[in-house]
């Protein structure tokens, strides 16, 4: 299995990109969003990877994060999805507001990414919303490393995986939880962990 690879950016095409390493060269696809962020060609590179077996070929896709590669993995799960739908998802959406997407039930803001039709939508946030919150909190235990270039930590993301850890602390389940923090977080972009607890408890205190 190639979980990970590291070597020089060779070419880039409309979905996939050439990574030399040592002489071999990987054909590794991408999503839109991920080929963009990527360096120059003949400049270092590192992708997570997710190796696809199938009967007519072996398909390798990247990640630019470790989180990234678990989304992935885990919309591969719901029926009817595909890694075309997958990349597409995660290409228009990234992996931290997929998660609040999915977390509020907004089928529709997926449904905006290309090849991604109402139903499959509905599908991926009906099935993936009690799973949804395993993922998310990774963001903040792994610090979403390894990227293809070295990056800024994503405050946001390492915030709302700090308020999810912290509200099952105090008993509240994954599902209100992710809920309660992902509308925290809409409702105030770029709130501190803190700040987005406080907003999340006050979403998931009892009302009347």
């Amino acid at each position: 299995m190639i979980g990970r690879i590291a070597g020089r950016l060779l070419y880039r095409a409309a979905d996939h990109v050439l990574i030399d390493v040592r002489g071999v060269g990987y054909l590794v696809h991408v999503s839109e969003r991920v080929l963009a962020g990527l360096p120059r060609n003949g400049e270092a590179v590192a992708l997570w990877t997710e190796l696809s077996v199938r009967e007519d070929g072996w398909t390798l896709y990247g990640f630019p994060t470790l989180v990234e590669k678990e989304w992935h993995r885990l919309l591969l799960t719901v029926q009817g999805v595909g890694a075309k739908v997958s990349l597409a998802l995660l290409g228009a959406l990234g992996p931290e507001a997929l998660g609040r997407a999915i977390a509020l039930g907004d089928w529709a803001t997926l449904a905006r990414a290309k090849g991604v039709g109402p139903r499959t939508a509905q599908r991926v946030v009906n099935e993936l919303r009690d799973k949804a919150p395993v993922v998310m909190a990774m963001a903040g235990l792994m610090g979403a490393t390894a990227p293809a270039r070295r990056p800024r930590q994503d405050g946001s993301a390492m915030a709302q995986a700090e308020a999810l850890s912290a509200l099952g602390n105090l008993g509240y389940g994954p599902g209100e939880a992710v809920q309660a923090v992902a509308q925290a977080a809409e409702a105030q972009p770029g709130m501190g962990t803190p700040d987005l607890i406080r907003a999340a408890l006050r979403l998931l205190a009892p009302k009347g």
